[in-house]
């Protein structure tokens, strides 16, 4: 839950933690509207607050019940209510959702959220550990990388005139 959760009814939280959302096309790396259950706020006075500091994760309710999920470029500070905060394990995940993906929110202690971020942490340094360079150059297809633009910015070191007129 979020640090304004206390300005949504108890159903509007148990119908985020219930019921699933809609990754909309409204998305990108500021944030992701989602489409679902609108989450009532307990009154109108509670649809807004004084702007206050804003996280990635943020989970912010407008006037209209339809949450988003704020992401890495957002803005500093806003506002709407936040009604809970997606845990930093989470957020790469949700951001490379498409639109028309369903999402499901569960409710997380700090704790289980810190042994997340922590196992998350160390699958991301197993991964980055296990890359290893190519050692079979028959198995690399170099001229189909250049010419599908897959490579860029690049010298082509096969050659050692490589920044000539008319070199890769």
């Amino acid at each position: 839950p979020g640090p304004q959760a206390d300005h949504f009814t108890p159903e509007a939280l148990a119908t985020l933690f219930s019921q699933p959302f809609t990754i909309t096309a409204e998305a990108d790396r500021m944030g992701v509207r989602l489409r679902g259950p609108a989450l009532a706020h307990r009154d109108a006075a509670h649809r807004e607050i004084v702007s206050d500091a804003i996280v990635p994760g943020a989970i912010q309710v407008p006037g209209n019940g339809q949450p988003i999920v704020l992401l890495a470029d957002s803005q500093t500070a806003g506002g709407y209510p936040k009604i809970g905060v997606l845990m930093s394990a989470d957020q790469a995940r949700i951001a490379a959702l498409r639109p028309g993906s369903t999402v499901r929110f569960a409710s997380i202690d700090v704790a289980g959220a810190e042994a997340a971020a922590r196992a998350a942490a160390a699958d991301l340094r197993a991964r980055i550990a296990s890359i290893a360079p190519c050692r079979d150059a028959a198995a690399l297809d170099i001229d189909a990388l250049y010419r599908d633009n897959l490579l860029s910015g690049v010298v082509d070191a096969r050659t050692p005139d490589a920044d000539e007129p008319g070199s890769r």
